[in-house]
This record gives structure tokens, sequence and C-alpha cells, in this order.
């Protein structure tokens, strides 16, 4: 069963672009991973978020994926440069 993850991210404006370079990197790193079916960057209309969203054809592949980019030399924390906390959503194809 295909599942999936949208992230939103809300950095500061002034670190927009360096965020969607971040995020662009750790897609990047997503779609290496085996099961990863797609890994992608989205920037709200209003330029306040950044949205990505990854999607793996099962738990076990988003899983192992999750660990692989996890324990990546990647900037993944959430620090100063983003205003309030992410949102993760994981879901569930049906």
């Amino acid at each position: 069963m295909k599942v999936a993850m949208v992230a939103s991210h809300y950095p500061h404006a002034a670190h927009l672009d360096e965020f969607v370079s971040r995020v662009h990197q750790v897609a990047e790193a997503f779609r290496n991973t085996p099961g990863c079916l797609s890994a992608e960057c989205w920037v709200s209309a209003a330029g306040d978020a950044v949205i990505s969203t990854v999607q793996w054809e099962s738990e076990e592949a988003r899983n192992a994926s999750l660990a692989t980019v996890g324990a990546s030399a990647l900037d993944l924390a959430h620090d100063a440069r983003e205003a309030r906390p992410r949102e993760i959503q994981h879901l569930v194809a049906r």
C-alpha cells in the first residue's frame, strides 16, 4: 500500500531561498532511497510556507527511507530559521 508524507515548513522570509535549497537537497536524498516514488518541494503562493511531499511504495520503504535520510549529514534540524514548528502529515493511499 502506498504511503506519503506532507511536511509544511515556515521559514522566516530572510531564510526562504536557503530553506527551499535545503528541502530540494532532502528531496533528492529521498528520491535516491529504495521504494521512494517521488519527492518534491513546493512553495505556497503567498511565499510563507515551503511544502515537501514524499511518496513511497510501502510503509517499510518509508521507514527505511526516513532512517537513511535521518542518518545523513543533511541539514534537517528545526531551528531559529523557522518562524514556527513544522506540520507533518503521514498519509495512506486508499
